[in-house]
């Protein structure tokens, strides 16, 4: 596969045209989109002038993408990615938080033929966790013990355009705030390993107008004992929050998106030592910046371009396991 690869974007709505905007900032030349709604292709051909489609079929006979990006929502992921697959056609595709069997039945198909599928974890590619895993790894704080962590933001605010009954984040299975939970696993468990499922307490405690809990309170048992609080919200206003405080046998780490910083204190030292986060480059109706989803677009093309699955840095069976801990996590609060 050579340099001048073919990208198609499928699903041209928010995360779809962030896509776009990724693959052109990387210097992919040749990148079509699709999407059935013609509004969206409308849109995405006309500001960053790439080809448009409303029929898949047509888009994967006439331009012959060397590889997908699947932005849609997350109960079509798998469709077109099983479609990805019988082409053979390397596959990168957002955060998912249904369909489990599914992706496990994926992975298994395409690691056995070498095909491709690189599933989001953009939040391992954000500074502050980065950091977090760096410090954690070094052992600046000893053993880490238990750690508090909160992170939300309201679900009208995500996409300010338009209405929250309008996509998926509306539905129950897909709902904004169960999605969250996996997508804060993916970068919780390359820190700390695979936890246990000990208590989830989730509810409907806003004034949002969609059948969700829209807050989820999570207990988890880490490897090596480390005990986890995590609170998934889709309620935070007038700002977004995330916050983490990790307790070590020797010191602690705290994260703050306020203050847009990672700070550690070990014993016997006289102050914290701050480490500031670059904020980056923010698009407009956008809330986190634009560098994390370059860098990890840059490494699913490398994988892509290079047929190495381990030129990526997560996997469809990392994303099973975090969804069977998710679905493990409401077996202890079922739905009344």
């Amino acid at each position: 596969m050579g340099t001048a690869m073919k990208f198609l974007v499928v699903g041209l709505g928010s995360m779809g045209k962030r896509r776009v905007r990724n693959l052109q900032a990387l210097d992919v030349a040749t990148i079509a989109g699709f999407d059935v709604r013609d509004d969206r292709v409308k849109e995405a051909t006309e500001r960053y002038g790439i080809r448009g489609y409303q029929n898949f079929s047509l888009a994967l006979e006439e331009f012959a993408p060397d590889a997908l990006v699947i932005s849609t929502g997350p109960a079509e992921h798998m469709d077109y990615a099983w479609t990805a697959f019988q082409h053979r056609i390397p596959c990168f595709i957002e955060a998912s938080v249904v369909h489990a069997d599914r992706i496990l039945a994926l992975h298994q198909a395409a690691e056995e033929k070498g095909v491709i599928m690189a599933p989001s974890c953009t939040m391992r590619y954000f500074p502050g966790p980065r950091k977090v895993k760096e410090l954690i790894a070094a052992g600046a704080i000893g053993k880490p013990l238990y750690f508090n962590y909160q992170t939300g933001q309201y679900l009208p605010d995500w996409h300010p355009w338009e209405n929250v009954a309008d996509y998926y984040v509306s539905r129950r299975e897909t709902g904004g705030c169960r999605e969250i939970v996996p997508f804060e696993l993916a970068w919780l468990n390359d820190v700390f390993g695979e936890p246990e499922p000990l208590a989830l307490v989730k509810a409907k405690l806003g004034d949002i107008d969609a059948d969700i809990d829209d807050v989820y309170h999570c207990l988890l048992r880490f490897p090596g004992g480390v005990i986890g609080n995590m609170t998934v919200d889709v309620l935070s206003r007038p700002t977004s929050t995330r916050e983490l405080r990790i307790i070590g046998s020797e010191g602690q780490i705290v994260f703050s998106a306020d203050s847009k910083e990672v700070r550690h204190i070990r014993l016997g030292a006289d102050d914290w030592i701050h480490h500031h986060l670059a904020e980056g480059t923010v698009e407009a109706q956008y809330i986190n910046p634009e560098e994390p989803y370059i860098a990890e677009m840059a490494d699913f093309i490398a994988a892509a371009r290079e047929c190495r699955q381990d030129r990526f840095p997560n996997t469809l069976l990392d994303d099973y396991k975090v969804l069977n801990i998710l679905q493990r996590l409401e077996t202890l609060c079922p739905t009344k």
